[in-house]
């Protein structure tokens, strides 16, 4: 059983994805542990208590620094020593002790196509944004491991959504919601709890 650990900052949407996908068997052997979201507003830890899953709120601003959240967060993560940690769409940077506790075993989901549009000052909005800007005819969706750098990790899955000529970004961001990212998370974490997965001289390799 992949035990995995879920974090969000949102709405919780790919949590959904998640949520549903182990419910309908669609990511097998499977369980989510615990949600943890940095913002006590988000809506994604009502879809936790909603699916009777731990629902965990931390944010920095009610620690004294934002190292002292760095390590408060890590050390719960690591007594929850989960099989996998999945970011869904989670505004924190994440430390690097804890990048280094569990390596490989930390995903992230992002709104374009590495190395498209990507890095430091590129989430949510700002990506479709970037993308539109750029004209574009194609975007879409990467899940990749978490390394060191910023949206840099090895990839693990891919998929492409055509732009339209009339998007905006809100048009833009549901449609690669909808068509890429809501897709290939819970595929590649079922191909992770398969154990089809492995990284190879830093390169992800899928194994049928």
């Amino acid at each position: 059983m992949l035990n995995i650990v879920v974090c969000v900052s949102g709405g919780g949407t790919n949590l959904q994805a998640i949520i549903d996908g182990v419910n309908n068997g669609l990511i097998h052997n499977t369980r989510i542990q615990a949600v943890i979201s940095n913002n006590p507003g988000a809506y994604a830890l009502e879809r936790a208590k909603n699916a009777g899953i731990e629902a965990i709120c931390m944010s920095p601003k009610t620690f004294e620094s934002r190292d002292a959240f760095n390590d408060a967060f890590t050390e719960r993560m690591i007594a929850l020593n989960p099989d996998l940690i999945v970011l869904a769409g989670f505004l924190v940077q994440i430390p690097t002790r804890m990048i280094a506790a569990f390596p490989n075993r930390i995903i992230n989901i992002h709104p374009s196509l590495i190395p498209s549009f990507c890095g430091v000052g590129y989430y949510g909005l700002k990506v479709h944004e970037a993308a539109l800007d750029r004209g574009v005819k194609l975007t879409g969706a990467t899940v990749h491991f978490v390394d060191d750098g910023t949206d840099t990790g090895p990839i693990i899955l891919q998929k492409a959504v055509e732009v339209m000529e009339n998007d905006t970004p809100q048009v833009l961001q549901k449609r690669v919601m909808e068509q890429a990212e809501w897709i290939i998370l819970p595929k590649a974490i079922d191909l992770i709890a398969a154990g089809n997965v492995c990284v190879k001289e830093g390169k992800v390799v899928i194994s049928k």
